[in-house]
């Protein structure tokens, strides 16, 4: 295979003793969050990477026109992280002249010698698990954007974006990914989001101190599971370990390569089942992945065994598995699609931007079940519940405390001795609601992951359109056969969804 890729070099970030070492092109734009600095920890240096699907051949220079009235015009894509000595060793952001020749990265690749070694889709596979082997070059901004003219089964050409956990959280780098894109059918227009809908208060009939009572027994619940999350939390941090199953991984995972890969299913199966048991498409998810996780574990701890089964009484299972996922919650209020496209049109900086994020501990219960819609409703029972808890403010208010009490190296052990003590990370992303094309790009899908995080592996669901991508970054030493996985995730939601049918034409 021939193909040409740039390597990045792991810098120490730039140091600074005042305005006179800085370059003339630069300009202070201030200093990074607390969450940002912690990203920069050795533990913790986690960078986001969102894959696109592309339906035609990338035009390489349409889109660097493109980048630089858009993307260059946000202040985390066109500013350094620097290291002020000054300042106590404060890491601030400071404008700087991008060179998007040194941003770019066209592969070229000799179609039909690839075909002999490897299929298309392996190609990319490899290499995005060759790009978590690297660290983005701290001497400038800390992104790169690669283009792959290589056919997939889903795609005409692939393209990879990669930038740093500090420049923000994952909900802000795809809404701000998404900001610059169009629709296709109406190219002046941005992506509409699904937005939230709130149920409305209904009129309480009967007694007057009704409302007072519930608002009560709410304030109570809130307070009490609270306190709970808040102890279980602390006891993580100490002691209180997830039990060691074949897909937690060892101290010193955040340093291995991971392999990211995806699988697109029917979002209109995921409405299906949300519609039918009242909840959201994040609890959905959810239980598909607790059904997924179930079968697949089944699976791993029969090998090798005698087969007990893989029915709710007759199973593989050991019995009592502690598996938590940690589910990372941006607290910042969404500024919405259009205000970021015009932070970068207009060039203002009205929009709210950063590192505001909190989380919190998810228990999934592992184990078989006969009918396909326990998997459902346990995950519903466990977002009600959190729902009625304050645990990612808290989480977020501990951290920040503790970095500002304890220092950048001790915020630091905390955070990484919480998710080493867990077993993976859980996200659920809404996206575009019709086709949208990136720099006149059509896209056919989109598929956020990241790499660096201590878990051996990380979940993000992610819509667009009628799909929703499933997307695995898995440490290979825990997980070596992450399709079989997305296999499982995907035959759980076939289950699901044929119950909820079954249950629907049993009552008509």
């Amino acid at each position: 295979m021939e193909f040409r890729r740039r390597r990045k070099l792991s810098l120490k970030p730039i140091e600074t003793k005042g305005k006179d070492h800085i370059d003339d092109a630069a300009e202070e734009e201030g200093l990074l969050s607390p969450s940002a600095r912690l990203f920069h920890e050795p533990n913790f240096n986690v960078h986001v990477v969102a894959i696109m699907g592309i339906k035609s051949r990338i035009n390489f220079q349409k889109i660097k026109e493109n980048l630089v009235h858009t993307l260059l015009k946000h202040p985390r894509f066109s500013s350094l992280q620097v290291v002020d000595e000054k300042n106590n060793g404060e890491m601030k952001w400071v404008r700087t002249k991008v060179d998007l020749d040194k941003h770019i990265v066209v592969t070229q690749v000799d179609d039909e010698q690839s075909l002999l070694q490897e299929t298309p889709d392996k190609f990319v596979e490899n290499y995005i698990q060759n790009l978590s082997k690297t660290h983005l070059d701290k001497s400038k901004p800390m992104w790169d954007l690669h283009l792959l003219n290589v056919k997939t089964s889903d795609a005409e050409a692939v393209s990879i974006l990669r930038c740093h956990h500090s420049f923000g959280d994952g909900t802000s780098l795809v809404s701000l990914l998404l900001a610059c894109t169009r629709q296709t059918a109406d190219p002046d227009k941005v992506p509409t989001i699904p937005r939230l809908i709130k149920p409305s208060n209904h009129s309480t009939k009967g007694s007057l101190w009704r409302p007072y009572v519930q608002k009560f027994w709410s304030f109570i619940k809130l307070f009490w599971y609270t306190i709970v999350d808040v102890l279980k939390l602390m006891a993580t941090i100490m002691f209180f370990k997830d039990t060691t199953t074949p897909i937690k991984s060892s101290p010193g995972s955040e340093f291995n390569p991971r392999r990211i890969v995806y699988r697109t299913v029917s979002l209109d199966d995921m409405k299906l089942v949300k519609n039918a048991l009242n909840m959201t498409i994040t609890g959905v998810a959810l239980g598909v992945t607790q059904a997924g996780l179930s079968i697949y574990l089944n699976r791993r701890y029969g090998e090798g065994k005698k087969d007990r089964g893989a029915t709710e009484k007759n199973n593989n299972l050991p019995m009592n598995i502690r598996l938590r996922s940690a589910i990372l919650m941006n607290l910042r209020p969404s500024v919405g699609i259009q205000a970021l496209a015009d932070m970068m049109d207009k060039d203002t900086s009205e929009a709210k931007w950063g590192n505001l994020v909190g989380f919190v501990l998810v228990p999934f219960k592992i184990a078989l079940q006969d009918d396909p819609l326990d998997y459902i409703r346990e995950a519903k029972a466990t977002i009600d519940r959190k729902k009625n808890s304050l645990e990612a403010i808290y989480t977020s208010f501990v951290t920040e405390l503790a970095l500002k009490i304890f220092g950048i190296k001790t915020s630091s052990w905390i955070l990484h001795k919480t998710f080493t003590n867990t077993t993976m990370c859980f996200s659920c992303m809404p996206g575009a609601q019709e086709e949208i094309s990136f720099y006149g790009h059509p896209l056919a899908y989109l598929a956020p992951g990241s790499y660096g995080q201590p878990q051996g592996l990380m979940i993000n669901c992610q819509s667009y359109i009628n799909k929703m991508a499933i997307v695995l970054s898995v440490d290979e030493s825990v997980i070596p056969d992450p399709h079989q996985l997305l296999d499982d995730f995907e035959q759980s939601l076939k289950l699901i969804k044929d119950a909820v049918v079954e249950t629907r034409l049993s009552h008509e």
